[in-house]
């Protein structure tokens, strides 16, 4: 320090504000670490520059900024390694010592100066949480570092050894020191806690995990440099940090391993020799290599840096350890590695840095748009409101009329399903998907009977075959108990011939009135038609069901969207639920008239049902005219004088052909009402399927589901609501709002101003 200046001291350790920079001389000898630029050249300065920006901007809390973390077992050396690599003299103890992360942050400036805080953990409670956060102090020399660390332990709630009555032992608080000079590098670089083989009287089983989980979030940050410390003075295989360091970095391409304590080993031992491999990479291998490094032991304690400097070469350049290449060895050596790597993986980083800004960024004002604006009257929040509910009526509209060209529908997912989100943001196409599904599923298994042998357009899509008709005059009376033969209930029944109008024959004994034999009550084809089309009405409510939970879903997600979540709960319960519950019950009024227009007397004008009819009626008096002429038919083959084959006669038989006629104008009249009745069942099913699926749509689906579904929350509503408390009610902004509005706000300004001085310095590194 020049003679006459001398740096003034804060009254209390505890003070809260930074030594005032006139205060401060450049880079005193007591803070100064001049051999710390071996660290970076002056490009690399200005990449790691970047990084240092980044940080200064409060980046470091919202994306992973590149670092070094020194990580270990208990008692490995590591704080002994992180003071080599700084000559910052950490305070070391024979018995626990690092009882929560330490972050080390060394910044290049004109003025020197070392200022703390406490970075408290995001899940403590608020109390706890402030009282860290005011924890801020300034110390002009390192000799007050052990004060300040035992200072900080305290405010964490950590006891020492010899304090039974604080249960805590360790703390995921980080402890930030920020230590500025003119001859500093930009770098930042943590100190572990020491990670725990077995609990003991003062390490719990909660302490064991909690070093364990600190521990892995660190390591397996892509942007962390590992820096393994392996002591010598144990079984290395038994060292529990290797493994985290293999797991958190497959690939060992950011992990570079270190060994201290070779002191401690017997010269020419197995154990030396094993720890030798180890060094030459030979047993566990990284991509990055393995370091050698010698600490100062207990008798060395009060050596200088230099001093230690000097004893760690001469023991590194005797024995089996001089066989190593002296870039593995020794702290000068480790100080250019980390600088090289360092530098490289920052290079590496970068373009993913940029992006990652970015990426907060917009998720960032994302977050703000859903805030909206600032609504502390209810003058302000009317008019945010209007403005919300115009967005939720026109994105509304354009959704049922299946205008998809805003942001909201630019994501599909591949699959048709209504459960799914950003399928259902495409409301009409998957209107239209149900719908058709509703269609063909009336089709599959609206009947409760499928006839073989008779037209089923509405199932097929064609009539019968000529193979298929059934031939009158067969004997029906023995056919299969129907009942008795359904067995699944999703599936329609299959009829053979027989079972169809045996199960017509039963109707129409029950409906039998006044009729002369051969003719049957009008009333047949009613309850004909009502038992086969019994599964409708519970098919229809199934599909309406299935387009209110897309529906509600839609207005759901799209509320979602527009709105916060405070927001956006006050507005469904019970504003927009209830509008919901009012379209659902309009629809069932209207589902059960159209069911119950169903069960009334058939009656039809369509000409469709009696063009079928007459099909059906021509087709099967084509096939008996069919089989009486090919009953009546006979064939001869012809040949000539010679005797060879000359041509196939073919005769019929007059005779043949009235007796025929004779016996079908014979046979049992209710045959020929059983299936004149099927017949017309068949027809009239056809038409009134039809009719019954595009009622649904149009009259149930379309007008009180679909039609004026953006009504749920419009300007009229929001217009609707004179008082103030209901309009307040809605969109107030809560406490809780208004504090994510301020640190979205701070969040937004720092990724600005990162993202500004990123682009600034990278142009500047580039050129």
């Amino acid at each position: 320090m020049p003679p006459g200046k001398e740096l003034n001291k804060p009254d209390s350790l505890h003070e809260a504000e930074a030594v005032s920079p006139d205060d401060l001389a450049p880079d005193p000898p007591t803070v100064s670490t001049s051999s710390l630029d071996a660290l970076q050249s002056a490009e690399q300065r200005g990449v790691l520059n970047i990084v240092d920006s980044l940080r200064q901007c409060g980046l470091d809390g919202i994306v992973s900024l590149p670092q070094l973390v020194v990580c270990g077992d208990q008692s490995s050396g590591k704080s002994s390694v992180l003071e080599a690599i700084t000559e910052i003299p950490f305070p070391r103890k024979e018995n626990l010592c690092t009882r929560f992360a330490t972050e080390i942050v060394l910044r290049r400036a004109a003025l020197s100066s070392i200022a703390t805080k406490i970075v408290p953990d995001e899940s403590r409670p608020q109390i706890e949480r402030l009282a860290l956060e005011n924890f801020k102090l300034s110390i002009t020399d390192f000799n007050e570092l052990p004060s300040l660390i035992d200072s900080a332990t305290k405010a964490m709630g950590i006891g020492s050894d010899d304090s039974p009555g604080i249960q805590r032992a360790f703390a995921k608080d980080v402890l930030s020191i920020e230590i500025s000079g003119p001859d500093r590098p930009q770098l930042t670089l943590v100190d572990l806690p020491g990670l725990i083989h077995s609990e003991n009287k003062s390490q719990t089983r909660e302490d064991v995990e909690l070093v364990t989980e600190l521990v892995s979030q660190y390591i397996s940050n892509p942007r962390t440099i590992i820096l393994p410390i392996i002591s010598a003075k144990n079984d290395y295989a038994n060292q529990i940090i290797l493994q985290r360091a293999r797991d958190a970095d497959p690939e060992g391409t950011r992990t570079l391993g270190i060994i201290t304590k070779p002191d401690d080993l017997h010269p020419d031992s197995e154990n030396e020799a094993a720890f030798i491999d180890l060094a030459n990479n030979k047993d566990i291998f990284f991509k990055l290599g393995w370091h050698v490094l010698k600490n100062r032991g207990f008798k060395e304690r009060d050596h200088t840096f230099a001093e230690r400097n000097r004893s760690e070469t001469k023991f590194l350049s005797s024995g089996k350890w001089s066989t190593l290449s002296r870039d593995c060895v020794s702290i000068e050596p480790l100080r250019v590695r980390l600088s090289g790597l360092l530098f490289k993986h920052i290079r590496r980083e970068l373009p993913k840095l940029r992006k990652d800004i970015n990426e907060k960024l917009e998720e960032t004002a994302k977050g703000l748009g859903q805030l909206g604006e600032r609504r502390s009257t209810a003058a302000d929040a009317k008019q945010y409101l209007m403005r919300l509910s115009m967005s939720f009526y026109e994105t509304t509209r354009a959704s049922i009329g299946g205008n998809y060209e805003s942001d909201y529908f630019s994501k599909v997912e591949n699959i048709l399903h209504s459960a799914a989100t950003l399928n259902t943001r495409r409301l009409r196409a998957m209107i239209q998907y149900l719908n058709t599904e509703f269609a063909m599923e009336m089709r599959k298994r609206g009947h409760k009977y499928r006839f073989i042998g008779y037209s089923m357009a509405w199932e097929t899509g064609k009539g019968s075959t000529d193979d298929d008709v059934v031939a009158e005059g067969e004997d029906f009376e023995d056919g299969h108990d129907v009942e008795s033969e359904y067995e699944d209930d999703e599936n329609p029944r299959t009829l053979e011939k027989k079972q169809a109008l045996a199960w017509v024959m039963r109707t129409l004994i029950r409906t039998r009135g006044r009729q002369l034999s051969g003719n049957f009550n009008p009333l047949l084809i009613g309850e004909l038609f009502w038992e086969q089309s019994e599964r409708w009405g519970s098919l229809a409510r199934e599909h309406v069901q299935r387009v209110t939970s897309l529906c509600t879903n839609f207005v759901h997600d799209l509320l979602s969207e527009l709105c916060p979540e405070d927001i956006c709960l006050r507005l469904r319960v019970p504003h927009v639920e209830d509008s919901l519950k009012k379209r659902l019950e309009e629809s069932e009024i209207e589902l059960s008239k159209i069911v119950k227009d169903m069960k009334r007397y058939p009656m039809t004008y369509n000409d469709t049902y009696t063009n079928s009819v007459q099909e059906a009626r021509s087709e099967r008096s084509m096939n008996q005219i069919n089989q009486i002429v090919d009953s009546a038919k006979t064939s001869r083959d012809l040949h000539d004088d010679d005797g060879f084959f000359k041509e196939k006669i073919t005769q019929f038989d007059p005779k043949k052909i009235q007796q025929a006629f004779q016996q079908r104008l014979n046979q049992d009249m209710d045959c020929h009402s059983c299936s004149d009745a099927l017949d017309c069942l068949c027809s009239f099913y056809d038409v009134a399927l039809k009719l019954f699926t595009d009622n649904i749509t149009a009259q149930v689906i379309e007008r009180h589901l679909i039609e004026g579904l953006e009504e749920v929350f419009s300007p009229m509503v929001v217009a609707r609501w004179d008082s103030d408390n209901e309009i307040l009610g809605v969109a107030s902004e809560p406490t809780g709002v208004s504090r994510q509005r301020e640190f979205l706000e701070r969040r937004m300004k720092m990724l600005e101003q990162g993202k500004v001085v990123f682009g600034s310095v990278l142009r500047r590194v580039d050129g």
